[in-house]
């Protein structure tokens, strides 16, 4: 739980009363009878229980109870490199990394120590990312990219230099997993910046972008909250954990 005057960006614009705010933490799985596509890893015991975030189940376990093996995943989307997703990098020992130049060129650079940038990563999260490159395991994206059959990934930044959506072709049609360039449906129907931001414009610009998509008929999917574990189907026999997009 946190406070609205705690997610939104000068909140006291508003001149609304401040309340509580929940935030759930996802990663998500693109899966067909080819390939196991990861998106986000989610975070750790450790940096969650730094913040004060409670941990119901981790990502690891999580995947494993819906059928999906950490040695299963080939390929993990890192949206972006705050603690939140990319907290469990090296429990995917088959997994080749995707990930933006900008946003790791940004958290391997003396400025993202700034205390600003600080607090929404973990050194040693950012050292994993640092050893796979140098293990030759991460892919470097600019712009826009397909990234397997049916995945593209967009290059957005605002709420860090590189962030990612990820556009996934489903049953249903396109979904967009909009990471945190969305934390909340409210930011894009408002035009309301989360508290976190590098890029002011960029971010505006990213939730236009949404909308763009979503007039376009694409599902958009938010990164933190709660509304997404309210308006899917659940995953049969993970009830309350999962639910199934598209």
């Amino acid at each position: 739980m946190a406070r609205r005057s705690e997610v939104f960006l000068h909140f006291e614009l508003y001149r609304e009363p401040d309340r509580e705010l929940a935030m759930d933490y996802f990663v998500w799985v693109a899966r067909n009878a080819d390939r196991t596509v990861l998106i986000d890893c989610g975070f750790n015991e450790r940096s969650g229980a730094r913040r004060n975030r409670t941990m119901l189940c981790p990502p690891v376990e999580a995947l494993r109870q819906v059928g999906v093996g950490a040695a299963e995943v080939s390929l993990l989307i890192v949206t972006h490199a705050h603690y939140d997703h990319i907290g469990n990098l090296l429990s995917f020992p088959a997994a080749r990394v995707v990930v933006a130049d900008r946003e790791f060129a940004f958290w391997t650079s003396p400025l993202s120590r700034k205390p600003l940038f600080m607090t929404s990563a973990e050194e040693a999260d950012i050292g994993a990312l640092r050893q796979l490159s140098q293990a030759g395991r991460v892919d470097f994206i600019s712009g826009r990219a397909s990234v397997a059959p049916g995945i593209e990934v967009v290059e957005i930044g605002g709420h860090t230099p590189g962030q990612l959506a990820v556009i996934i072709g489903t049953a249903r049609g396109q979904a967009v997993i909009a990471s945190d360039a969305l934390h909340y449906y409210e930011e894009m129907a408002q035009d309301r910046p989360f508290a976190h931001v590098t890029d002011v414009p960029a971010m505006y610009a990213g939730f236009a972008w949404l909308r763009e998509q979503a007039a376009a008929g694409r599902e958009i999917v938010a990164g933190h909250d709660p509304q997404v574990m309210r308006q899917y189907p659940a995953v049969t026999g993970a009830a309350g954990l999962a639910v199934k997009v598209g």
